[in-house]
């Protein structure tokens, strides 16, 4: 049997591809655009030809009408023979992909995600650059599998070594012990996780750690080093990082945190209710939490002025020895008022433009001047509102336009986000 003749049983994981197309997978690299035909077709068969030539050559036409291409695709330094059918119109969607044998051992599982990017490729050229990368995809997920595993003093080095920390402190071990997880309490008695991956010539390299920090977590690794220093490093990583998180656990408890809805203990941002559609969000420096935060008002105008006007005025009462949010409620002359106090209504008000709540996980936070109004709107709503009326101006990053509710006078400030 030729390297390209399969049997009936197997032909049916040859892509010919008659199918309908399903949704691409989302972990795969997106797909590669290339522009469409335009112009004379020769001419853009040409570029085609020649950026297919540049980028894979070893795969070469068989035939003058260039319907069938043979030949080889690299990945990770290795060449995989192939064979392309395609029909007359040279459409890439219905043509036919025949596969060594080793390539196809490779490519088993993907075939629907090859029909997929088949399906959508505009040309040969495009399709190959998406088979490569799905073949490097597949690749590296073989040697993963098929990774030799460690000898057995790997094992018993490992044993030793939990024991000498301490059972106690393992919270998970998979059935490969590459991957550990371990615990550890800070001083206000909060549990931290630490992620250990490690690899084969453990202890001779450094494990790979994986912490949930606001900060870096660099780890001295001598190969003398053992699984208790590392967790000795943990726990002195927790003690420096003890007045951060106790500033931020007073503010999740004692205000009502817009966003993040669930934050982790490396978000040093929080998005806080002060009421009447207004917020502050404040970001903290882990280094020295006690510190002003840098403060950004949320809500109309009218309403945001006042504030900023009593933060720089008061700017000096500003006490380190003190909490950050005390601090806060001295500066600007306030009590944050808890969410059992607020109205839900008050900071659960839909977006005025797409009526939605959440938006791609940020809410409605650009609100109406106009204190009969007072509607709130995501940025990204307001934005491209304002962007289609013919009356509204820009000037830098401002935006000038009228309110979609009242019609009176609205400003929008662009952000850094993307819009």
């Amino acid at each position: 049997m030729s390297m390209f003749a399969m049997p009936a049983s197997v032909s049916q994981t040859t892509l010919d591809l008659h199918f309908c197309p399903r949704k691409p997978r989302d972990f795969f690299p997106p797909r590669l655009q290339f522009p469409p035909g335009g112009g004379r077709r020769s001419e853009s068969l040409a570029v085609m030809e020649t950026s297919l030539l540049r980028q894979c050559p070893l795969l070469l036409p068989q035939n003058r009408e260039k319907t069938v291409y043979e030949g080889f695709i690299s990945a990770q330094g290795r060449d995989f023979h192939l064979k392309i059918l395609l029909p007359g119109d040279l459409q890439v969607k219905n043509a036919r992909l025949l596969c060594s044998w080793q390539l196809r051992a490779i490519l088993n599982g993907y075939h629907e995600v090859i029909q997929q990017r088949m399906q959508h490729s505009t040309d040969l050229m495009s399709f190959m650059m998406e088979l490569k990368m799905v073949l490097e995809v597949a690749l590296k997920n073989k040697q993963e599998l098929h990774a030799s595993p460690p000898p057995p003093q790997f094992y018993s080095h490992l044993i030793q070594e939990l024991g000498m920390l301490g059972w106690d402190k393992l919270v998970y071990v998979d059935t490969c012990f590459s991957t550990l997880k371990l615990k550890a309490k800070d001083a206000s008695s909060r549990e931290h996780l630490i992620t250990l991956k490690l690899k084969a010539k453990y202890p001779a390299e450094s494990p790979d750690c994986f912490v949930d920090f606001p900060v870096p977590f660099p780890v001295s690794w001598t190969p003398q080093s053992s699984l208790k220093s590392i967790h000795s490093q943990f726990l002195a990583a927790l003690d420096s990082l003890k007045a951060f998180w106790d500033v931020m656990d007073e503010i999740d408890e004692k205000t009502w945190v817009l966003e993040p809805e669930k934050p982790t203990r490396s978000a040093t941002a929080r998005r806080i209710a002060l009421g009447n559609n207004t917020s502050i969000n404040i970001e903290v420096d882990p280094r020295h939490p006690t510190m002003l935060p840098e403060c950004c008002f949320l809500g109309a105008d009218h309403v945001v002025k006042p504030l900023g006007i009593k933060l720089s005025r008061n700017i000096h009462l500003w006490d380190p020895e003190n909490t950050l949010l005390q601090n806060l409620k001295d500066v600007l002359e306030i009590d944050f008022p808890a969410r059992a106090i607020l109205e839900k209504s008050d900071f659960t008000a839909d977006c005025g433009i797409c009526y939605a709540y959440q938006l791609d996980g940020t809410i409605p936070d650009q609100v109406c001047d106009n204190p009969q109004c007072g509607q709130p709107f995501h940025q990204i709503c307001l934005y491209e509102w304002l962007r289609g009326l013919l009356t509204s101006r820009q000037s830098f990053n401002i935006i000038f336009g009228e309110c979609p509710y009242c019609s009176k006078p609205i400003t929008l400030k662009m952000s850094g986000r993307k819009l």
